[in-house]
């Protein structure tokens, strides 16, 4: 997959070859979500084979996952700046299809917390080298709706995750267990994770044919980087923008993979929905509400900048507060339709946020600081989402009730908790901002 050179020397991309690399990584950025988030719909079978418990599970979903996908994000965005972003790419996305599959030939916890783990360092070379590749590929005026059709891989992904897990899933354990050469018997949930990694691997390899672009725009000597310790001293000076603002997005992290790791689990124990249909019905509520939620959080941050300068951050308050009602009620609703009449307006406001949050702090933080501070933020919410949530809502059921039907009890909690504590950091974080916007904009 090649695409000419100019006479310049520089690649000169066909709109056609654009979009052709776009739609490879958007897949990738989708199946990376389908192999993150599957292991939330294969709760109950893992549980019962391993024999763990839900503070278990949510070391094996979330901490796991993590502990890799958020320390190594940064060195591995530093190779993707000084080498071959398709390699990394390719690589990231081979490597982390490989281990998907091995979750699927796991058969004790240790096991499938490496393989986890595996997922979470495969899955961190994507995104970053993905952006830098892209900036390079489109005009400037293009880049923002290129990023846009790119950050539907989370929406679509996380949908797809339950819709297509709880189908498989579904299929194989309606039939006789299958036995296959040096691994013997498999359970459906294994034989899920052995078929959701394959596709990857065929995607890998046909990402490393992209060509690689020139890069564009300054590139700043060794001498030029703007030190760690002067970005530290920055940070410090403006502690009043920076930490109330990235601990309130990070509630809203919490409350968000806390409520995705559990809503399946939460529809089968709480109103006794069979596994695929509850996958089934949450996918796509997911798919719809999150991927309106991505759009409209943009066009709900513009329309307000007309009328407040702090709009993008003033946005994300607005987001947590309404986020209090569903979160609370949706789990303790009587039935299953009237509690996802709920969590569909949940999904709506928890994928509006984040986008925003960081073109928030982007907009007032010096230019040379900008990717080492939203490399923070996205280490920050990232680490306290995947470790926390989860964990949090397992530790309630499992510690403080005791009871895995309780389970609605701990997502109420969670978001009683969540979403009033990052209004309200988030709301300590305004005059800061606003301060900073003046002194930016003058």
């Amino acid at each position: 997959m090649t695409d000419p050179a100019s006479p310049s020397g520089e690649t000169a991309f066909t709109p056609l070859y654009r979009h052709m690399v776009l739609a490879l990584l958007l897949l990738a950025y989708i199946l990376s979500f389908i192999d993150r988030n599957i292991m939330a719909v294969l709760v109950t079978p893992i549980q019962q084979d391993l024999q763990i418990t839900d503070s278990q599970f949510a070391l094996l979903h979330g901490f796991a996952f993590a502990v890799f996908y958020t320390l190594l994000g940064l060195p591995i965005a530093r190779w993707a700046d000084r080498g071959s972003r398709v390699k990394v790419i390719s690589i990231g996305v081979i490597f982390w299809s490989i281990m998907t599959s091995l979750c699927g030939v796991a058969k004790q916890f240790p096991t499938l917390f490496l393989a986890r783990m595996g997922v979470g360092l495969g899955e961190a070379a994507l995104s970053p080298a993905s952006h830098s590749l892209l900036s390079d590929m489109y005009p400037r005026k293009q880049l923002p709706m290129a990023m846009a059709v790119y950050t539907l891989g989370i929406t679509i992904g996380g949908g797809l995750a339950y819709t297509i897990g709880g189908q498989v899933y579904g299929f194989f354990s309606a039939r006789e267990a299958l036995v296959l050469p040096l691994v013997g018997h498999v359970a459906a949930w294994q034989v899920t994770f052995l078929l959701l990694g394959l596709p990857g691997v065929v995607l890998g390899v046909l990402l490393a044919m992209i060509h690689e672009p020139a890069r564009t725009g300054q590139v700043l000597s060794r001498n030029e980087v703007v030190p760690l310790s002067q970005a530290w001293a920055f940070a410090r000076e403006h502690w009043r923008l920076y930490l109330p603002g990235f601990a309130g997005i990070s509630m809203l992290s919490i409350l968000g993979y806390g409520v995705l790791t559990w809503l399946v689990a939460f529809l089968q124990r709480s109103y006794g929905m069979p596994l695929q249909e509850a996958a089934s019905v949450f996918g796509a509520i997911y798919v719809l509400a999150g991927s309106a939620g991505t759009l409209s959080g943009g066009w709900y941050a513009n329309w307000l900048q007309r009328r407040h300068e702090d709009a993008s951050l003033r946005m994300v308050v607005h987001v947590a507060l309404l986020a209090i009602l569903p979160a609370v009620a949706a789990p303790l609703m009587p039935n299953a339709v009237a509690s996802l009449c709920l969590f569909a307006p949940l999904v709506f406001l928890l994928s509006a946020y984040f986008g925003v949050s960081i073109a928030a702090f982007q907009s007032v933080t010096p230019n040379d600081m900008r990717a080492q501070v939203s490399a923070v933020l996205l280490f920050v919410t990232n680490l306290a989402g995947l470790a926390l949530g989860p964990a949090m809502v397992a530790a309630l059921t499992d510690f403080v009730f005791a009871e895995q039907a309780a389970l609605r009890y701990s997502l109420a909690i969670l978001g009683a908790i969540m979403a009033p504590l990052a209004a309200l950091l988030l709301w300590l974080s305004l005059p800061a901002y606003r301060q900073r916007w003046h002194a930016i904009t003058g």
